[in-house]
């Protein structure tokens, strides 16, 4: 596919999204971005790496979902804002992980950013990760997306009723040439969304994972 130029958000099924979206504004150095009766948008920066919560029926299951981490420029600083009540995991120098509700795990990632609190990478299980990737700092493959990362780690996503990740989204300059993309693949496509201030395909991946490819138009001005 065409390359992307960012990772842009990742959208969550959670059925209690106030004490998530009170968490990463209180804790984690984000601010609601949106808020409709479907879902909230959260982030750092509104045009960078974001987490979109939608409302739906519990409980959910991690299923494909380990982990979402955040990059910070100073870790010290992160974890102060963090407090000291959460139970951290530290895998390897300069980095956190912890868990934040309904299956969600987040961790802090240190490493040179424009953006504190911009998306770093994303981790999946999966019954057959990319052996041709390159591994990242947890040994595990991994592809680049738009300056962040997709993560495989080896494990069984399961297929569960109420998955807690509802899809992955990447910026791109033209969502016609990925669908025209798409067809060429002969890639599931799930959707195609024209909205006032975007325009996106959603397509099927490895593992039942849904990617959206979606183009910024001229009109969308989050803040």
């Amino acid at each position: 596919m065409v390359s992307p130029d960012t990772l842009d958000h990742v959208a969550l099924w959670v059925a209690d999204r106030d004490p998530i979206a009170d968490f990463v504004t209180e804790r984690v150095g984000m601010h609601v971005v949106d808020r409709t009766d479907k879902f909230t948008l959260v982030g750092s920066d509104a045009r960078r790496g974001k987490l979109t919560l939608f409302a739906a029926e519990g409980p959910r299951e991690p299923g494909a979902l380990k982990h979402i981490a955040l990059r910070v420029s100073s870790l010290e600083e992160a974890e102060r804002e963090l407090g000291d009540d959460l139970a951290l995991e530290r895998p390897r120098d300069g980095e956190v992980y912890f868990d934040v509700g309904e299956g969600l795990r987040l961790g802090l990632v240190e490493a040179p950013t424009d953006v504190d609190y911009d998306l770093d990478h994303v981790a999946l299980w999966s019954s057959s990760p990319k052996e041709t990737a390159a591994p990242g700092p947890s040994g595990m493959p991994r592809v680049e997306v738009g300056g962040a990362f997709l993560e495989f780690h080896e494990g069984e996503p399961g297929d569960p009723e109420r998955p807690l990740l509802n899809h992955l989204a990447v910026k791109v300059e033209s969502v016609d040439e990925h669908i025209s993309e798409a067809k060429e693949l002969g890639l599931e496509i799930a959707d195609i969304v024209d909205a006032p201030n975007t325009y996106a395909v959603f397509v099927w991946g490895p593992e039942r994972v849904k990617t959206e490819y979606v183009e910024h138009k001229p009109s969308f001005s989050l803040t």
